[in-house]
């Protein structure tokens, strides 16, 4: 089994398999029966050319592109236009951080992989930012079901080591992004939540749906420690600190709350879904707990 495989739990996916993670606003693009659009008595018109992808029909080739080109197009027509949805996933060094368990990146990527699975199977196209202070690797959406190997595969490639800039990164994709959709980030946050909340506003201006998954340690929720501890950042060159943790813990842990209140506050502002994840918590519990809240409130 290839390494990348990993990430796709059978036991997550069957249990999100018969749930739906719908546009919960309207959204440019249309798939019958699931999402909103905003064109009415539209018929079968070309919209695009995208890349062919192994695993498309090649009926829809266009071979006069080809002559041109020497490479395969696909026509996309209007009809065929997905919800396209985008998963933001951070890959800085914070993201690495693990105490003999599952890292927060590897947490994440778990969730884009099944995410992505449970989008390709509505027939919608998925497509991957995987970034730190920049971003590293974008993947442009498909609908094509074996693009989950791709989305991945890329994953499994990263070792999350630089700093994070996640305010300049949302920026940089919002303006590439040429429809409405969805985009899914997927980040601790570490972050100034100021220049978070003026991404995201960014996005949102741009009137695309918008969740925000935040992905925490327990550690860095109950701050556990009792022993004198050396800290080390992860985000910062020989930065060490040797540490008495009970003399810090109840001002940490009003820090780590003031930090989320506020992340939190300024997501539901904007209409955006806020939901926060800890790395010990069952995948596929969490996740279905969130899309059949979300598919709920759709449904009001």
């Amino acid at each position: 089994m290839e390494d990348y495989l990993k990430y796709l739990n059978p036991k997550v996916l069957n249990k999100i398999t018969n749930l739906e993670l719908k546009a919960r606003l309207i959204v440019e693009g249309y798939i019958s029966g699931l999402h909103k659009s905003p064109y009415h008595g539209f018929s079968v018109e070309f919209a695009q050319h995208r890349e062919y992808v192994p695993g498309d029909d090649i009926r829809h080739i266009d071979w006069k592109v080809y002559g041109k080109s020497n490479r395969y197009y696909i026509k996309e027509y209007e009809e065929e236009t997905n919800l396209v949805s985008y998963f933001l996933l951070d890959s800085s060094a914070s993201m690495r951080y693990s105490n003999d368990d599952m890292s927060k990146y590897d947490y994440a990527c778990h969730i884009v992989a099944s995410l992505s699975y449970l989008i390709l199977q509505q027939q919608d196209a998925a497509g991957l930012c995987i970034f730190d202070q920049e971003i590293r690797t974008l993947l442009p959406a498909s609908s094509n079901p074996a693009y989950i190997g791709d989305i991945a595969h890329q994953m499994a490639q990263v070792d999350p080591v630089e700093k994070t800039s996640i305010d300049v990164v949302i920026k940089d994709i919002a303006g590439r992004l040429k429809k409405r959709g969805l985009v899914v980030i997927v980040s601790d946050l570490f972050d100034d939540v100021s220049k978070i909340l003026e991404g995201i506003r960014h996005l949102r201006h741009r009137r695309h749906d918008v969740i925000v998954l935040h992905i925490l340690h327990p550690d860095e929720l109950h701050f556990p420690l009792q022993r004198l501890t050396m800290f080390e950042g992860l985000e910062e060159i020989d930065s060490k600190l040797l540490v008495n943790p009970r003399a810090i813990q109840s001002a940490y842990l009003k820090e780590i709350q003031n930090f989320i209140s506020e992340l939190k506050s300024g997501c539901i502002a904007h209409r955006v879904d806020y939901v926060q994840v800890t790395t010990d918590q069952n995948l596929d519990v969490a996740l279905s707990a969130y899309l059949a809240n979300r598919g709920s409130r759709a449904r009001r």
